[in-house]
């Protein structure tokens, strides 16, 4: 496991691509800052090659979800920038290009942050590489410009949902209709579930307005399942901002 310094260590990690061109990744870990709810707001930075491109939380079909395991830091909170949305062949992913800052916000008082970071990197073709980080924080210091403009750029809750669900031989439909205006002159929608098991399809989003209907199909194994509407997420991802509503009752 690589030892990074108080500050920031830069690790270089080596893929190999389809075409044995390597691809180096760098991994900072930004000891950031003490907040005013007593936390401590840190981050990683993730730099890619130029043109390539990695994940976000929810990537789409066509991308590979990350993972993020941390030792001894239970409670730690994922602070995600808002990302770009992607189509190559037909297929929409969601992610960030060239690089990532990503703030995490741990307890007060942790003085390590180690663990590692599985992610799919993609140019042409997508590579999946594991990055580990072990880092000792240090004292707070003054909030850091990466960390604070990552934080600013995460979308911003507004709006409201209301949701129709019905039945379909796999799984369910899931009409939401989000009450909010428009957030620019493309929008792009993404559904996430309370249940990682549940796989979501790229919506087919129409705007009214200050309605914005996303209709999309929920499939469990093509099982039956329960969807707890109060923790469905949606993002909308519009060429002006991007708005984050949580839940929706029945409409």
């Amino acid at each position: 496991m690589k030892t990074l310094s108080a500050l920031a260590l830069s690790v270089c990690l080596s893929a190999l691509s389809a075409q044995a061109q390597p691809v180096d990744v760098e991994l900072s870990v930004l000891p950031g800052h003490a907040t005013a709810q007593g936390t401590r707001m840190t981050a990683l930075r993730v730099t890619l090659p130029a043109g390539w491109k990695t994940y976000w939380r929810a990537p789409g079909d066509a991308g590979i979800p990350p993972l993020l395991s941390l030792q001894d830091t239970p409670d730690a909170q994922l602070h995600w920038p808002t990302p770009i949305v992607f189509h190559q062949n037909g297929m929409r992913s969601v992610g960030y290009s060239e690089n990532l800052v990503l703030p995490i916000e741990v307890p007060a008082g942790t003085d390590h942050l180690t663990g590692s970071l599985d992610i799919g990197v993609c140019l042409d073709i997508c590579v999946p590489i594991s990055l580990r980080f072990d880092a000792p924080l240090g004292p707070a210091g003054a909030p850091t410009p990466a960390i604070i403009a990552a934080l600013l750029d995460q979308p911003q809750p507004g709006g409201h949902a209301t949701c129709r669900l019905t039945q379909a031989d796999d799984g369910l439909i899931l009409t939401a209709t989000l009450h909010l205006p428009p957030t620019g002159t493309q929008e792009a929608v993404v559904i996430e579930t309370a249940d990682p098991q549940v796989w979501v399809s790229e919506p087919q989003v129409m705007r009214a307005g200050d309605s914005l209907t996303a209709t999309a199909r929920l499939v469990r194994d093509g099982q039956a399942f329960a969807l707890d509407r109060s923790k469905l997420r949606f993002t909308v991802l519009g060429s002006d901002r991007a708005v984050d509503v949580t839940g929706c009752t029945a409409g």
